[in-house]
């Protein structure tokens, strides 16, 4: 049985056992919700998104590319692999570097 998060996202179609699943464990998400492509899936229960936007240099009224690299833990049930567009909720510190979750997947 999966619980409402709070977000507009869909509820995954897999059931798992994980405690860090928003939807099918104990880990409340709350804050920032951001959207990214995942560079990296090599890390056990984990992937890295790549967030890219445009930051407004004053000096010049130009717009430059910027880009940042978040560490996200990786439900089973959703298994976001390289690749893929997902969302990823702001959440309690589940590691030194990992402090967000994947909430949506988007395969394309």
């Amino acid at each position: 049985m999966a619980r409402n998060i709070g977000l507009n996202v869909p509820i995954p179609e897999k059931d798992c056992d994980d405690v860090n699943c928003p939807f099918h464990g104990t880990l409340p998400v709350r804050g920032q919700v951001i959207t990214g492509k995942v560079v990296s899936d090599k890390m056990t229960g984990s992937v890295v998104v790549q967030r890219d936007y445009l930051h407004f240099v004053r000096k010049y009224q130009r717009y430059e590319k910027r880009s940042s690299k978040i560490h996200a833990h990786n439900p089973p049930c959703l298994y976001a692999r390289v690749g893929d567009m997902v969302s990823i909720a702001e959440c309690r510190p589940l590691s030194k570097t990992k402090t967000y979750v994947v909430v949506e997947v988007d395969r394309a």
